[in-house]
C-alpha cells in the first residue's frame, strides 16, 4: 500500500467566506473557511494527502474558523492571535458574477504571534518533509522575512518546498532553494523579472529564477497554458477545455495538486498533468479547492504537455 503523502501547509491568517447564492427564488448561505492555504489544504486532502495547517487563529472568526477548518479533514496547528481573522461577505445570486456586500482585513501579527509561527511551521514541515508556503490574505498581516527564513531554513534542512506567492512574499523566497515555484506572468513583469508577457520574455524569466536556485517553475498565463521549466525543458501545460462556473482558485489548486504529487515521488510530467487536471476541475465546482480523486485522473489524461517549440 503506497503511503499517503505527508504536507504542511502554511497559511497564515484564514478567512471566513460567506457566500448568498440562490435556491428557487430563496437566498441560501454557505459558510467556509477560505483564502489561499485552505483551498489548497482542502484540494490536497481531496487528493488523499495528510495534511497539517499551520495558521493564526483570533477573536470570534478565529473560533469559527477551527470548526470549519476540521470539517475538511484538516489537522489544525495553531497561534493564538490577539486580533480577529478577518473575512468577506459576497452575493452570487445573479450567477457567476461577484458582488461584494463586506470585507473585514486580518491585522498584522504581532512579533510573538510570528515567532510562534515560524516555529510551527518548522517543525511541522521537517516531520513532514513537504511545506507549501501559501500568502496571507493581505501582505500586511505577515513580514517578507518570515518567508524567507522559513523558505531557507526548511531547504537546508531537507525538507521539499514548494512556494506560490506574490508581491515581496515572492520576491524573499526566489534564491532560497525551493523545490517548486509558481507564480503568475503578471507578477513576473510587476517585479522586473520579465520585460512583457510574451513568450520571449517569459522564456528567459524561466530560466533566470531557475538560474536564482528554484529548482521547478511553473508560470500560469491567465486563460493561456502554462509554462513550465525545470532547468531541462520549457513545457507548454494546456488543461482540458472546460466552461468555468467559478473562475476563481485555478492557480491555488493546480498547486495543491503538484504538491501533491511531488510529495508522492512522482516525476514532474505527472505533477505538471494532476496539477493542470486539478485546475480544471476547480473552475467547473462551485466550492474552491474541492474535487473528487478519481475525476482528477480522468482530466489528467486529457492534458496536454509539449516543449515549446
Amino acid at each position: 500500500m503506497t503511503a499517503r503523502p505527508q504536507i504542511t501547509v502554511l497559511a497564515p491568517s484564514p478567512i471566513v467566506t460567506v457566500t448568498v447564492e440562490d435556491r428557487a427564488g430563496s437566498a441560501e448561505l454557505h459558510v467556509h473557511a477560505g483564502g489561499q492555504g485552505v483551498w489548497q489544504a482542502r484540494m490536497l486532502a481531496s487528493l488523499g494527502s495528510s495534511v497539517c495547517l499551520c495558521a493564526a487563529l483570533g477573536g470570534e472568526t478565529g473560533h469559527l474558523l477551527e470548526r470549519l477548518i476540521a470539517i475538511d479533514g484538516v489537522e489544525l496547528r495553531t497561534v493564538h492571535s490577539a486580533t480577529r481573522n478577518g473575512g468577506y461577505v459576497h452575493d452570487r445570486r445573479t450567477g457567476a458574477e461577484r458582488v461584494e456586500i463586506a470585507t473585514d482585513d486580518a491585522a498584522p501579527l504581532d512579533r510573538h504571534e510570528l515567532d510562534g509561527l515560524y516555529e510551527l511551521t518548522l517543525a511541522s514541515g521537517l516531520e513532514r518533509g513537504t511545506v507549501l508556503l501559501s500568502g496571507p490574505q493581505a501582505e500586511s498581516v505577515v513580514p517578507a522575512s518570515l518567508y524567507r527564513r522559513l523558505a531557507r531554513d526548511l531547504a537546508a534542512n531537507g525538507a521539499r518546498v514548494v512556494a506560490d506567492l506574490s508581491g515581496a512574499l515572492l520576491e524573499a523566497v526566489v534564491d532560497a532553494g525551493v523545490d517548486l515555484l509558481k507564480v503568475a506572468d503578471d507578477e513576473l513583469v510587476e517585479h522586473g523579472h520579465a520585460a512583457s508577457t510574451g513568450l520571449e520574455d517569459l522564456v528567459p524569466a524561466l530560466r533566470d529564477l531557475h538560474g536564482h536556485g528554484a529548482r521547478r517553475v511553473l508560470v500560469s498565463r491567465a486563460g493561456e497554458p502554462a509554462l513550465a521549466y525545470d532547468g531541462e525543458r520549457v513545457l507548454v501545460v494546456t488543461p482540458p477545455p472546460v466552461v468555468a462556473a467559478e473562475p476563481r482558485g485555478a492557480g491555488d489548486s493546480q498547486t495543491a495538486g503538484m504538491t501533491a504529487r511531488l510529495a508522492a515521488g512522482d516525476d514532474w510530467e505527472t505533477a505538471l498533468r494532476i496539477g493542470a487536471a486539478c485546475g480544471a476541475l476547480n473552475v467547473v465546482r462551485h466550492g474552491l479547492g474541492t474535487g473528487s480523486p478519481d475525476t482528477v485522473e480522468v482530466l489528467a489524461g486529457r492534458v496536454g504537455l509539449e516543449p515549446l517549440e
